[in-house]
């Protein structure tokens, strides 16, 4: 633990970030656009559901006929523009749901495709990249894994995807995310022209998109075979307290469900104590939620611009998810940032984030979250692999308010640690 305490804002960095801001009015306009619009999706999905308080009730034991979990899943088909869905708190992360799916779809001797190059760090022990033998990964089933990476502008390179794609290959994967890697996220338009060729060439073999990170920030989703995703990340608002999604065409949901409970069995049990109001709640605030995340990485997008950092994308960039990643060359100021970003926090402020070995990871990670629900990324968030060129990933903000104070005491803590100038 730590004395570190929320900084007073010189009126040098206010001005300077006013100016930042000014400079992103335009970026805003088009983020509230899209807010709006997904916003009058979500409350047509809920009237055609005719949600109501009953669903929101608690239930124990099998969970059969539970109206509450059933009506939250056709939610998401709406969201998420799916046949089926499969939306489930006993989905304990991103990760675990890309695992279900994977699980679900691919059997021995099956070839999982991943077409945006390498996927995120808690995938590799997943596919069986890494990690120690005996752990059950795709590997030790006899799936095969291949990767194309991405081009040099950041793209999908199509052709080398489609060489790679032989009988075997029954599974695609596509991260849209940059995840920790500098590139651009991708695009809605780019994934689905992707999938269409994925599916030209062979109609039967899935598309799985890794939606984390996502949601909501485009009009619509990818026209994917599966979608997975966390729900303390973009569609949980918030407000979720845990939980997964995933979404797409019913046969393959079909085979995940019976991955998550049993053969047979499938998506007709599972019950939850805790009652669904956060999740429907979550839900609906999703879109505001991450209209102002994504405000907040716009802004820092040009402020650290401004101060003389790299950043990725630029202020003005098309986005695919809420992730700005800044640049820092030098592992003393990426900490410094990151625990800026924590003293900056509703919760834990005074808590002092270190690199250290988290499970699933490659590298030290440094993580600052003063979240109100444990890890959710759609709080205001930071992180970042200890590895050069040092670049932290930020993410989320429940508010531009708090969004835009927190960037305001990281130029400020860096300022005063003589580690910038402006």
């Amino acid at each position: 633990m730590s004395n570190v305490k929320l900084p007073e804002i010189p009126e040098k960095i206010a001005q300077f970030v006013d100016r930042a801001e000014r400079d992103c009015l335009e970026a805003f306009a088009r983020v509230e656009a899209v807010e709006r619009a997904n916003t009058r999706k979500i409350i047509r999905a809920f009237q055609q559901e005719r949600v109501s308080g009953r669903h929101f009730a608690p239930t124990t034991g099998y969970g059969y006929d539970d109206i509450g979990r059933d009506a939250l899943s056709n939610l998401f088909c709406h969201a998420m523009g799916t046949e089926s869905a499969l939306v489930r708190p006993q989905i304990a992360s991103g990760t675990h749901a890309l695992a279900l799916c994977l699980y679900g779809v691919l059997r021995p001797g099956d070839i999982l495709l991943s077409a945006a190059g390498k996927p995120y760090d808690t995938m590799e022990e997943v596919i069986g990249l890494s990690g120690e033998a005996g752990q059950g990964s795709l590997r030790e089933f006899g799936i095969g894994y291949r990767q194309v990476d991405l081009l040099e502008d950041g793209s999908v390179d199509l052709e080398g995807v489609l060489r790679a794609m032989t009988p075997e290959v029954k599974l695609v994967l596509l991260q849209r995310s940059r995840g920790y890697d500098w590139r651009p996220s991708l695009s809605v338009r780019e994934i689905d022209r992707v999938i269409a060729a994925i599916h030209e060439k062979s109609a039967e073999v899935c598309v799985m998109v890794d939606n984390c990170y996502g949601e909501f920030t485009d009009l619509r989703e990818p026209q994917a075979d599966l979608l997975a995703g966390s729900l303390i990340k973009n569609p949980g608002g918030g407000i979720a307290p845990t939980g997964g999604y995933i979404a797409g065409k019913k046969r393959f949901v079909d085979k995940v469900a019976f991955r998550l409970t049993s053969p047979g069995i499938g998506a007709e049990v599972g019950s939850y104590a805790g009652g669904y109001q956060p999740f429907y709640q979550g839900l609906f605030l999703a879109p505001h939620t991450v209209a102002q995340a994504v405000k907040s990485a716009i802004l820092a997008a040009r402020a650290f611009e401004l101060a003389g950092f790299q950043v990725h994308p630029n202020f003005d960039s098309p986005r695919g998810d809420i992730i700005q990643a800044i640049r820092f060359e030098d592992p003393e100021k990426l900490i410094a940032f990151c625990q800026a970003i924590q003293a900056c926090s509703p919760v834990d402020a005074e808590a002092l984030p270190l690199p250290w070995d988290m499970p699933g990871y490659q590298h030290q990670v440094i993580m600052a979250a003063g979240t109100f629900v444990a890890g959710a990324s759609i709080e205001l968030s930071a992180d970042a692999p200890i590895r050069p060129p040092y670049i932290a990933y930020l993410q989320g903000a429940l508010t531009y308010a708090h969004g835009r104070m927190a960037l305001e005491g990281a130029l400020t803590t860096l300022a005063q640690k003589g580690m910038l100038s402006l």
